[in-house]
C-alpha cells in the first residue's frame, strides 16, 4: 500500500486527519437508514493499517470501550499508518441489547458475505469490502456469549509468524492457539492474508474494567510494535501463558451450580469445581477437573441443565496431538 491516501467508503482521508464515516447498511422498516460507523485515521507518516471492531455480536460491549478509550488516546499527527475503526459493527443487535441480526443470523457465521445475500451476508461484504480490504492487520474485540463470563484472553493462529508476534505483543493473561470458525471475521480476514487477533474479555452487557484496561494497553502496544504510535508501557514485561487446548467442563446432572473456583485460578486434576444441588438440598453432584489447569471461562447462570458446558479450563498438562486442536473459539 504505496498510496498514503486513505480511501474508506467512497471518501478520502488526506495523511494528518481523523474523519467520521457512515456508510449506509439498510433501512429498517421506519425507513430510518441503518450505516457502519467508521473512524478513519490516516497518519501523518506512512505505515501499517490496523483495523479495530467491536459489537460483530451487538451485546458484547466492552471493545466499544476498548476503542472509544484508544481513539480517544491517538493524534493523527503522531501516527504512522492508519487505523481503521469500527466501534459497533453490528448497530441491529446493539440496539437490541442482542447477538444477533433481526433475523436472528449470527453475523460472526456470515463471513466473507455476499452483496446479493443476506442482511448479514451484505453486512459482512460490506465491512470486507470497505474495512478489512484496506488493512494490513486486525484486532477484533469480543466477550464471552450470555451467559459465560471469560477471563481476558487473546485467541489467534499462532502459527502464523507475524500473528504470534503481535500476540506476544498484546501482552494478555492468556494467548490461545485457536482454530478459526467457519464463516467468522478472523477466518476470512486469514484467508486474504491479514494477521488478526481476537480478544475476548468478560461478559455480554456488561463492562469489565480490568478486561477493558488490558484490551486498551495492549492494542497500544501491538500499534507500537508496528511501528505506528509509541506507548510508554511498549517495553514492559507482559507474560502471557500459551495454550494450544482448552476443554469445557460439563454439568452431570441438571440442577443449581455452586461454583467453587474462579476465574484465573489454576486447578489441578481431580480438583473439585463445585456441585451441583437439587432446589431441596436432598441430592448432590460433585463436580472435578478432569486435566490440570486454568479457569478461563464459566457460565454465569446457576440453573444448569445435563451436558451444559459450565467450566472452561485452558489445559496446561500435556502438549496436544494435532487431532486434539481447540474447536472452543467462540469468534
Amino acid at each position: 500500500m504505496t498510496d498514503h491516501i486513505l480511501e474508506i467508503g467512497g471518501m478520502a482521508i488526506a495523511p494528518g486527519k481523523r474523519q467520521h464515516l457512515e456508510i449506509p447498511v439498510a433501512q429498517l422498516p421506519t425507513r430510518t437508514t441503518i450505516s457502519l460507523p467508521v473512524i478513519a485515521i490516516n497518519g501523518q507518516f506512512p505505515g501499517p493499517r490496523l483495523w479495530l471492531s467491536a459489537a460483530i455480536h451487538g451485546d458484547e460491549i466492552n471493545g466499544v470501550e476498548i476503542i472509544r478509550q484508544v481513539l480517544e488516546r491517538l493524534k493523527a499527527k503522531h501516527l504512522s499508518g492508519a487505523v481503521i475503526a469500527v466501534p459497533i459493527v453490528n448497530v441491529f443487535g446493539f440496539i437490541e441489547q442482542s447477538r444477533y441480526l433481526p433475523d436472528r443470523r449470527d453475523l460472526n457465521r456470515s463471513f466473507p458475505g455476499s452483496a446479493q445475500g443476506s442482511l448479514g451476508s451484505r453486512l459482512a461484504h460490506l465491512f470486507m469490502t470497505e474495512i478489512v480490504h484496506h488493512s494490513t492487520h486486525g484486532i477484533d474485540l469480543h466477550t464471552a456469549a450470555q451467559p459465560r463470563i471469560n477471563l481476558p484472553q487473546i485467541r489467534a493462529n499462532l502459527a502464523d509468524a507475524e500473528t504470534y508476534r503481535c500476540a506476544q505483543a498484546f501482552g494478555a493473561p492468556l494467548m490461545i492457539h485457536a482454530t478459526t470458525r467457519d464463516g467468522s471475521l478472523r477466518q476470512a480476514a486469514s484467508k486474504q492474508g491479514i494477521p488478526t487477533l481476537l480478544y475476548e474479555t468478560g461478559e455480554a452487557s456488561r463492562f469489565d474494567p480490568d478486561g477493558i484496561e488490558i484490551g486498551v494497553d495492549g492494542i497500544l502496544r501491538v500499534m507500537d510494535l508496528l511501528g505506528m504510535y509509541a506507548h510508554p508501557l511498549a517495553n514492559t514485561q507482559f507474560t502471557s501463558l500459551e495454550i494450544t487446548q482448552t476443554k469445557w467442563v460439563r454439568a452431570s446432572r441438571s440442577g443449581l451450580l455452586h461454583l467453587e473456583v474462579k476465574l484465573g485460578n489454576k486447578v489441578e486434576k481431580k480438583q473439585r469445581l463445585g456441585i451441583i444441588t437439587d432446589a431441596f438440598g436432598e441430592t448432590m453432584a460433585k463436580i472435578r477437573s478432569p486435566e490440570q489447569g486454568v479457569v478461563i471461562g464459566h457460565v454465569q447462570n446457576p440453573l444448569v441443565n445435563k451436558g451444559d458446558a459450565i467450566v472452561n479450563l485452558a489445559l496446561i498438562s500435556e502438549k496436544p496431538t494435532k487431532e486434539q486442536k481447540n474447536h472452543d473459539s467462540q469468534d
